[in-house]
């Protein structure tokens, strides 16, 4: 699929970009809550109403509105800057938080809890996208941009091994609110504390004077929706194992098993991500992320007839392993398809389809699962990742980039022509 080559950009030269520290450690921080959320919602809810359901439905509220409002969160930082945007929003996220807290715990309607859950998804801090916004803007046309695409994958992978870990311990130990209280003030504290590194943040398009688009939208370059849909791909698949591996663990006897299998299949994905960084491909990230979803829908074809926990978990792994090449050269091509005064809503949208795939994913593999059992959610993800395979083959043509055969700088003397295919 590729090779290498001697003078590869690495992890350590990644890191060694001037000022990047001074981004990653508050990013790192603050980009934890978004891992807490959704289980912190659930076990929440399932515990003041007794149902799975209601609080599926909650939490899925959640994430649809975080889908519909993020990428309107980006657009407004491509244009006056993350800080003007992180602000406010940790504040509303922290008040909608803790008024869904307080309308859980006093035994609230369903529906208030659903006006609860609109403004606590629409508020959630994007820092993910902005923390690849500020790469983009530092490593403008260098072949590190892989490897800081790569380096983003695994540190959202860890996230959302150690997130709903933390949640769950506190949710489960302490307090039935405890991982929504954890959720909220990681959110504000890490929130402010990233948004005061304004030095390293993109310049904003209406500070520079980009008077002629700074009011287009991201979403109206051809690649950003193809990718778009193509993430929707990946979210079914996240939702998907997580209904399905749970629905899984309970049918054995084993609910215990749940844990472990969701695990391999997360460190299938750091590993490839790891992976992915560490080498410096000679194919594009075009072909590198249509290949990622070829092996993606073949991996994810064979788990509605595994049976065996072994085999599961060996087929989890192979399908975390092809979901890293996936992510990675989706969020590589943005910084070829899309200019730097909308790369965060790029970003976005590109985070919110995924969180409205998963969303979508939950809703009709838990539905699946009730009716048919375990082995009928894990034909969700077969049929998410085959949907966004077959966009990526039809829409091939329109992942060009902008300017085709442009050249760009690698380090004081170098340079290598910018290709995504």
């Amino acid at each position: 699929m590729a090779s290498t080559v001697k003078n590869r950009p690495g992890y350590g030269q990644l890191l060694r970009t001037p000022g990047a520290w001074t981004f990653l450690l508050p990013g790192f921080l603050a980009r934890q809550p978004f891992a807490m959320l959704t289980i912190g919602i659930v076990l929440l809810v399932q515990h003041t109403t007794g149902s799975y359901a209601s609080a599926g439905v909650v939490a899925a509220v959640t994430g649809v509105s975080m889908a519909l409002f993020a990428p309107q969160s980006g657009k407004l930082a491509d244009r006056f800057g993350q800080r003007a945007v992180l602000v406010p929003g940790v504040l509303l996220h922290t008040a909608s938080v803790s008024a869904l807290i307080a309308l859980a715990l006093s035994g609230a309607p369903l529906w208030a809890l659903f006006a609860a859950a609109v403004p606590t998804g629409a508020s959630v801090p994007q820092i993910g996208p902005m923390v690849r916004a500020r790469w983009a803007a530092k490593l403008e046309g260098s072949p590190l941009m892989t490897t800081a695409a790569a380096f983003e994958s695994v540190t959202d992978e860890f996230t959302f091994v150690v997130g709903p870990v933390l949640a769950t311990a506190l949710s489960t130990g302490v307090h039935p609110a405890g991982g929504l209280i954890a959720e909220a003030v990681l959110t504000l504290a890490g929130g402010l504390f990233f948004a005061a590194q304004s030095r390293t943040q993109p310049q904003p398009s209406r500070a520079a004077g980009h008077a002629r688009v700074e009011h287009a939208s991201a979403l109206s370059i051809p690649g950003v929706r193809v990718l778009a849909v193509a993430f929707l791909g990946i979210g079914s698949v996240f939702g998907g194992m997580q209904v399905a591996l749970t629905a899984f663990s309970e049918e054995i006897g084993n609910p215990g098993a749940n844990g472990l299998l969701y695990g391999i299949f997360a460190a299938g994905n750091m590993l490839a991500g790891i992976a992915c960084g560490a080498i410096a491909w000679k194919s594009g990230p075009r072909r590198r992320m249509v290949l990622g979803y070829a092996g993606l829908t073949l991996a994810a074809s064979a788990l509605w007839a595994v049976h065996s926990v072994a085999l599961l978990a060996g087929l989890g792994l192979l399908v975390g392993l092809c979901i890293a090449p996936a992510l990675i050269g989706g969020y590589t091509l943005v910084e070829s398809l899309v200019p730097a005064s909308a790369r965060t809503e790029a970003f976005t949208w590109l985070t919110g389809a995924v969180a409205l795939g998963q969303a979508a994913a939950v809703t009709v593999a838990g539905r699946l699962a009730d009716e048919h059992g375990a082995s009928a959610a894990f034909v969700v993800p077969l049929v998410g990742t085959a949907l966004a395979l077959l966009t990526l083959l039809a829409l091939r043509s329109r992942l060009s980039p902008r300017a085709p055969g442009r050249i760009a700088a690698r380090g004081m003397g170098h340079r290598v022509p910018v290709t995504v295919d």
